[in-house]
């Protein structure tokens, strides 16, 4: 295969044939072997032949000290040339979830997944090959993963490594100096605690990091607790666990708001996480000699306490946290009520009222069917089309090969993490057509009939190039479609709005809608605003774009370095939350011990 324009290894293209009696364990063996006695001599001419000139490196702190993809043999060819070093003693893993297996999500398309292991200077690592076949019956990678799983002499205190000293005091004595900090100052201010900001105190608390979370609201879990009531996750429940601490087996496949919202209390009091509510960072400044953060903390809008701590985290919520409200003009004329979503918490008083909700996506359509299974005359304004995906679908594509009810989470986190955004987007390209012409065509017709307007997200690949570049765009649907199709929830779409008027909203059309409550649907900030409201412009000048792509089609400023020495931003949905706390976990010890090796600056 020639470079060029991105293109999957079908077996056609390849000229290549996949033999009955083809062994993935011995093949799988075979090429690994090669590939480590080509490292340890040095001999990255030996290497090439065991891959496609068209190949794919998605690395995870392993090789980097940082999260890279790197497209094509050149580039991956200077990687291994600067950091052999980092692969050593590579086993080939064959327990049952790692078994390798030879697999064809497309009639066209055949791949060997295995899955190894090795050593690099600080730790443990893991990783994930797909190995395509050639004409000449050898087996050469098509994407190769590798990822830090753990720092040599700094385990995760959990499982056999966890602590085996007797606890010999009064347990409620003891807990509250850890959560008051009598006895120690945090090394970690963690700003935000919903999931993010839990999920992260707790890495860090099972690598003996010091750990303070602060949480403005009241509770923690509000950040879901003080949503609209019929909030549900649109993912499954397997899909979503936290780490350490899976939900339990008895809850329902979709949960909802006000149940996780429990469950990250009592997550928080479970795991002895560190946690200040009702609080909030009145000030914080830098020392760039001492690499240190100065930080005043408001408790309880009582009392304040000063820190001095290596880092910063803030884990605004899956958006960015801070509403995005339009600026329509008129709103002072307008009689009604007006929210945004984060602010709406239920339909049941505006029966026999009229509602108008303004955004087309999950919390839209959430919105409008509140408003519906309460009676209420309800219009959802659709100013460009939306990416639909059923429930039924989203779970086939997220579940159906590796986030399966049972299944090995750390396993299917890494089979999830091991595939470039490049390889993704060819992949989905296939795979959304599909489901739309199969799973969800009589839905997508019917809504399309109703005058709704659907896509098939970015270039047809549906919708990860949604999550990852807008975090949001898309509606996985739990029933608000059929809403729409039978005419419970109307439509206005097209024109924009031009502007409130004392009955409802008027459209640069000249059209216009009485409403008595109207929600905005319209998503939130970037995730750089709650940084800048916290620690003033100066600092928040220095960070680097927050969300997006960048050019390897990585995630900007998110889960690594965000531009500013010592401030770390997380966001992500529950299943990223999971997966990536570990990876913030491991950079935050790996920088307080002063292992971590220099960043690859290869070709980027």
């Amino acid at each position: 295969m020639a470079t060029g324009d991105p293109v999957l290894p079908s077996l056609d293209r390849l000229n290549a044939k996949v033999s009955e009696s083809a062994s993935a364990a011995a093949i799988a063996q075979d090429w690994l072997s090669a590939f480590s006695e080509s490292n340890a001599h040095q001999n990255t001419d030996a290497a090439e032949g065991l891959f496609l000139a068209d190949s794919y490196w998605r690395d995870i702190l392993a090789l980097t000290s940082d999260i890279r993809s790197l497209e094509g043999w050149r580039n991956i060819r200077a990687l291994l040339d600067s950091r052999r070093s980092h692969l050593s003693s590579l086993r080939l893993l064959q327990d049952p979830h790692n078994l390798p297996v030879i697999d064809s999500p497309f009639p066209d398309l055949t791949y060997l997944q295995f899955t190894f292991e090795f050593e690099t200077p600080i730790g443990q690592g893991s990783g994930i090959g797909r190995l395509v076949p050639g004409a000449d019956e050898k087996w050469r990678a098509f994407t190769i993963f590798t990822c830090l799983d753990s720092l040599r002499d700094h385990v995760e205190k959990v499982g056999v490594n966890r602590s085996t000293t007797p606890i010999i005091e009064p347990w409620e004595a003891l807990r509250n100096r850890q959560v008051d900090f009598i006895d120690e100052h945090p090394q970690v201010l963690i700003i935000g605690g919903g999931q993010g900001g839990l999920e992260v105190a707790a890495r860090l608390k099972q690598l003996d990091v010091p750990t303070l979370v602060i949480e403005r609201n009241a509770r923690i879990g509000d950040s879901w607790r003080n949503r609209y009531d019929s909030l549900c996750l649109h993912d499954t429940v397997w899909y979503d666990h936290p780490p350490y601490m899976p939900f339990p087996s008895s809850w329902p496949v979709y949960c909802s708001a006000g149940k996780l919202a429990n469950f990250l209390e009592a997550y928080a009091e479970m795991l002895e996480l560190s946690v200040w509510t009702s609080s909030e960072i009145q000030s914080t400044t830098w020392d760039d000699s001492k690499k240190t953060w100065s930080v005043t903390i408001l408790r309880g809008g009582k009392e304040t306490r000063d820190f001095t701590v290596k880092h910063l985290v803030f884990t605004p919520g899956f958006g960015g946290g801070i509403p995005n409200m339009p600026n329509v003009a008129n709103q002072d004329t307008f009689k009604g009520k007006v929210y945004h979503s984060s602010a709406f918490k239920s339909a049941r008083e505006f029966v026999g009222k009229k509602a108008v909700i303004v955004g087309a996506c999950n919390s839209g359509h959430d919105i409008a069917q509140d408003f519906s299974q309460h009676g209420i005359d309800v219009t959802m304004y659709q100013r460009s089309s939306t990416y639909v995906i059923s429930a039924k679908a989203i779970a086939g594509l997220l579940g159906g090969r590796v986030y399966k009810e049972g299944a090995n989470l750390e396993h299917a986190d890494r089979v999830n993490a091991s595939l470039t955004y490049t390889v993704t987007k060819l992949l989905h390209k296939r795979i959304t057509p599909y489901l739309a012409q199969t799973v969800d065509k009589d839905i997508l017709d019917e809504l399309n009939k109703a005058g709704f307007k659907t896509n098939l997200g970015p270039e047809d690949a549906g919708i990860f190039p949604l999550l990852l570049t807008r975090g949001g765009g898309y509606y996985i649907d739990t029933g608000g479609s059929k809403e729409i199709i039978d005419g419970k929830i109307k439509l206005k779409t097209g024109s924009a709005i031009k502007s409130f008027n004392k009955n409802g909203l008027e459209w640069e059309d000249g059209s216009t809608l009485d409403a008595d409550v109207i929600v905005f649907a319209t998503g939130y900030g970037d995730a750089g605003d709650v940084v800048k409201a916290v620690c003033g412009p100066s600092i928040a000048d220095q960070l680097l774009p927050v969300w997006g792509l960048d050019q390897e089609g990585e995630l900007n400023s998110t889960w690594k370095s965000s531009g500013h020495e010592g401030l770390w931003i997380g966001v992500g949905n529950l299943a990223m939350c999971r997966f990536y706390s570990g990876v913030l976990a491991l950079q935050i010890k790996a920088s307080l011990e002063g292992i971590l090796p220099s960043k690859y600056l290869g070709p980027q």
